[in-house]
């Protein structure tokens, strides 16, 4: 039963949504609330403080809520508006944007590049809003060198091989034949011919330029001041412990501490080996896990040879994943999955595959990006686990079912803890084997290639961030640990770099939602019902962890 408490917490959670899309303009587009499609973000400091404050009072006002006034979603809700206020918090205490420059959508630069060319208009109003929002660009980049500026100042510096990659993303932009910014007006519209040469004239006449001196910048005066490959890590800068920790609660939504999560990771490295050499024995006749990763990734019959050939793959286990899902979920979602391939421009040192979310305007349907850059380099036996990860039952299932709730705040439709998220898609590698969906041992070989990158990565992140590890000791850790391919170890290990403590969420989250699962199977034992457990999972939107756990324990104590 709602209360008028309720409404009262609901009215809060809107309002810190609010904040935080007025805050960040692109996000808000992608995500299909479009009141603020004419602007980028302000990167000011000034600005930062502002947004920090009015949030305080949002989380202190929730504070002040009696839970016991509130209904039960209620109260989760008023769980959600506190926890984001205090992650957020976290993350801005580590001042990233002060020397973060990559050439991953986590730098402004390449924010900008990767995302402005995803909008959908659909209309005369935001074709025009469009053109305002490019016109932005030039202010939106000198703030963010003004943010480097004054990291360098407090010693903060960025990684000059990431500094590199950046450069090297802007002048791949600058170098395109068409530019890749120049998305598509609204259809049968009178003003489009006019608009297309407005548009042109904006990006020849002041976004490329804009992007130009911003590379020159970088490399005149980020460049030279950028830490070496030996000292990629946070640990490296001042207060960095200080910050490192600060992201890890942001991205697991816990307290987990980096000793602990590094040694988590080397005991599952060493179980998931032991799987390895069971299945490598069965498939090749090999159980030494060196050589079962040597012949994952040297059997030329274990690559693609063609770019359609790993889109057609990823379409026939996503589709055959929708099929059998109904035997495992009491709710399924109403929306489909959509395949694209990554647009070159972000291909190279771009993630193998990644999801990005439907649009709540419904211009934008939800959709499975597969990298299928230099298809003859990447292996084909880990393409079924990735799918199944991103799309379905994965993050397509999760982010969609949220969306589809509507009786939920959007704040808590929104899917903002990367824990609960990326442990989902985790979690639905190994679901996926117990649904049958694997279509052979050298499908489930990929499944535990997945496992072992990311029982690797707490070890990895961790080692950079916290124990002073240099970019080879991660690359060649990676190596020995997993048979994922080069071409994508060195990616991921930049993007480890560029990210601190995002990798550390996917198996943070598995790992409870893992034990929760036990827990309720321990506690309800025949009357366990798995389609029910995976509807309360998925069924108030994402969650810290924690709330996560009361939510469970308390359907568990309503159903024992």
């Amino acid at each position: 039963m709602t209360t008028d408490t309720d409404t009262a917490i609901d009215d809060l959670a809107d309002l810190l949504l609010g904040l935080y899309l007025e805050s960040d303009p692109l996000e808000a587009t992608l995500i299909g609330i479009r009141d603020h499609d004419a602007h980028l973000a302000d990167l000011s400091r000034a600005s930062e403080l502002h947004l920090t404050n009015r949030m305080a009072e949002i989380r202190h006002a929730a504070l002040a809520v009696d839970p016991v006034s509130l209904s039960a979603q209620g109260s989760i809700t008023r769980d959600v508006v506190i926890s984001q206020v205090e992650y957020l918090d976290n993350a801005r205490m580590a001042e990233a944007v002060e020397y973060t420059v990559s050439a991953f959508p986590v730098a402004p630069a390449s924010i900008a590049l990767v995302y402005v060319r995803m909008v959908v208009l659909t209309d005369a109003q935001q074709a025009a809003a469009y053109l305002a929002r490019l016109d932005e660009i030039p202010r939106y980049l000198r703030e963010a060198e003004e943010r480097l500026a004054e990291g360098r100042a407090k010693g903060l510096t960025p990684v000059a091989h990431l500094v590199h990659m950046a450069i090297d993303q802007i002048q791949m932009y600058l170098g395109a034949d068409t530019d890749p910014m120049a998305i598509d007006g609204p259809g049968e519209w009178g003003g489009l011919d006019d608009w297309i040469r407005r548009r042109d004239e904006i990006l020849a006449d002041v976004v490329r330029p804009a992007f130009a001196a911003h590379r020159d910048h970088l490399v005149a005066e980020v460049l030279p001041t950028g830490r070496s490959v030996d000292e990629v890590g946070l640990v490296h800068l001042p207060d960095g412990m200080a910050r490192y920790r600060n992201l890890m609660r942001f991205h697991t939504t816990t307290d987990r501490t980096p000793e602990d999560l590094h040694a988590v990771g080397i005991a599952m490295v060493k179980r998931i080996h032991a799987e390895f050499s069971a299945l490598g024995a069965e498939l090749f006749d090999l159980s030494d896990v060196p050589a079962i990763f040597r012949h994952l990734n040297e059997d030329p019959a274990l690559r693609w040879e063609s770019s359609q050939q790993i889109l057609d793959a990823a379409e026939a286990a996503v589709r055959r994943a929708e099929v059998v899902s109904t035997s495992w979920f009491g709710r399924t979602p109403e929306a489909i999955c959509e395949l694209e391939q990554i647009p070159e421009l972000e291909a190279e040192g771009a993630a193998p595959a990644y999801y990005m979310q439907p649009a709540l305007d419904g211009s934008r349907p939800g959709t499975y990006y597969a990298n299928v850059n230099r298809p003859e380099e990447r292996t084909s036996f880990d393409l079924e686990a990735t799918a199944y990860h991103e799309a379905v039952p994965g993050h397509h299932f999760q982010i969609s079912l949220s969306l589809e709730t509507p009786d939920l705040p959007l704040l808590r439709r929104m899917s903002f803890f990367t824990a609960y998220v990326e442990g989902w898609g985790l979690y639905s590698e190994r679901l996926a084997d117990e649904m049958g969906l694997y279509s052979s041992n050298i499908q489930r070989m990929g499944m535990l290639s997945a496992d072992a990158w990311r029982a690797a990565r707490l070890v990895v992140d961790t080692g950079l961030h916290a124990f002073g590890w240099t970019r080879q000791q991660a690359v060649d850790y990676m190596a020995q640990n997993t048979p994922v391919a080069p071409i994508d170890i060195e990616s991921e290990i930049d993007r480890y770099i560029a990210m601190p403590a995002q990798a550390l969420s996917y198996m943070t989250g598995r790992l409870e939602i893992e034990a929760l699962r036990d827990r309720a199977e321990a506690a309800l034992g025949e009357s366990f019902d798995i389609r029910d457990f995976h509807d309360v999972v998925l069924g108030s939107g994402a969650l810290p962890l924690e709330v996560l756990g009361r939510v469970v324990d308390d359907w568990i104590a309503t159903h024992a």
